[in-house]
């Protein structure tokens, strides 16, 4: 009987996975289901995580009116996964060539629109970060992360080929510029991000440990450079390492109780009060919001959620022989966690404030699609044929 099941399964497993030609229908025997709904989930706690900060960003965005819409912020951000989602799919079924060659020409477009920002950008909340008007405003750094990380892959991945390529210096000067361009808006956080990523990926791609030990150095020598004369660094480090009473620590501080507010199992949906005396309750200190309505709990099955996206796909890279695979993969999870973690570390009071987002949980329009770019374009680079190793012929035997 067992052999009998197990050929039926086989057979409608065959059946529906090599008949099915179709590009849907490759799709969905190939992807990480598993990782699509880790995904999926995040971004469902995102949504209810947003409508319980609306309110309290309505209240504070709309100058006092009583008239303001309590789930405006809900209803946008509704609309901007009915974007996403279609995206995040739609690169997720490209072939891993294609997929490769859409970064490395979206990285080009998306660094030119870095270049420009500092000149023709929106300034918000003393930054410069966002270019276009209106409904067009994008953040070029947001989408330029995820393309950037495939390209630094695909030029580290040309030293298996030949090692006399200088791709680590190329890369190298590529990542600086970046950083320069992050600096000048100012964005500390992003450059932060870019630098450990390519790093990162030095490090996958075999380069010697003495090289990284020189970085390491060149690292702590930068940011201390960066805290005597980077103006943004010295507010930040003096505001986290050395505060005093007359240190503007408001921010943070209000984060932190509004985290511990609800103790273990929160306050409720939508009954907080800490939220409304929270600046930005929606995007950067939305996980503190999460901690006051749902629990100190709830935060760390978030947490746990995160990780498990990460180790899942770090996980399945142990059986990969691709380098371009590898690094591509392993940067993108890597950005993806490293992202997460700043923010929640910077809601516990144990990272200097940076006005980073929560993936998939933090309000934004900007933020939502890049991050649907960057999973569509890890679903792609972890997509696998569950029958190419196998035989048709193969009969198991249960004993018995």
């Amino acid at each position: 009987m067992r052999i009998v099941q197990d050929g039926v399964r086989g057979a409608m497993a065959n059946r529906l996975g090599r008949s099915d030609r179709s590009a849907l229908g490759r799709w969905f025997w190939e992807i990480d289901r598993v990782l699509l709904l880790l995904i999926a989930v995040l971004i469902s706690i995102g949504l209810i995580a947003v409508a319980a900060a609306s309110p309290a960003a309505g209240a504070r965005y709309s100058g006092g009116s009583v008239t303001f819409a309590p789930l405006y912020y809900f209803y946008r951000q509704l609309m901007w996964i009915f974007v996403a989602v279609p995206v995040m799919i739609a690169v997720s079924m490209l072939p891993k060539a294609k997929a490769r060659r859409l970064s490395i020409a979206g990285a080009v477009i998306f660094a030119f629109f870095l270049f420009l920002t500092p000149m023709v950008g929106q300034e918000i909340n003393g930054a410069r970060r966002w270019i276009g008007y209106g409904f067009a405003q994008f953040q070029p750094s947001e989408f330029l992360k995820p393309l950037f990380i495939v390209s630094l892959a695909w030029l580290l991945s040309l030293r298996d080929k030949d090692k006399t390529l200088p791709v680590v210096p190329l890369t190298g000067l590529l990542t600086a510029v970046v950083a320069l361009l992050l600096m000048q808006q100012p964005n500390f956080g992003e450059t932060i991000i870019f630098a450990a990523v390519w790093v990162l990926l030095l490090t996958l791609a075999g380069v010697p440990m003495r090289f990284l030990m020189i970085l390491g150095g060149a690292a702590l020598a930068g940011i201390v450079l960066a805290y005597f004369f980077y103006p943004v660094a010295t507010e930040r480090i003096d505001a986290f390492l050395f505060a005093t009473e007359a240190t503007d620590t408001y921010q943070t501080d209000s984060a932190m109780r509004t985290l511990t507010a609800g103790g273990l199992f929160g306050v409720g949906p939508g009954a907080g009060t800490h939220k409304f005396r929270l600046p930005e309750p929606h995007t950067d200190y939305i996980f503190s919001v999460i901690g006051e309505e749902f629990g100190l709990i709830a935060c760390f099955a978030i947490a746990l959620l995160y990780f498990g996206i990460v180790a899942r796909v770090l996980i399945k890279l142990l059986h990969e022989e691709d380098p371009f695979l590898v690094l591509a993969t392993a940067g993108l999870v890597c950005q993806f966690g490293l992202q997460a973690l700043i923010n929640m570390a910077v809601n516990v009071q144990i990272a200097p404030s940076k006005g980073m987002t929560l993936p998939f949980i933090s309000y934004g329009g900007s933020s939502m699609i890049a991050l649907a770019l960057g999973m569509g374009l890890l679903l792609a680079f972890t997509r696998r044929n569950p029958y190419l190793h196998r035989s048709p012929y193969v009969v198991k035997w249960s004993g018995g």
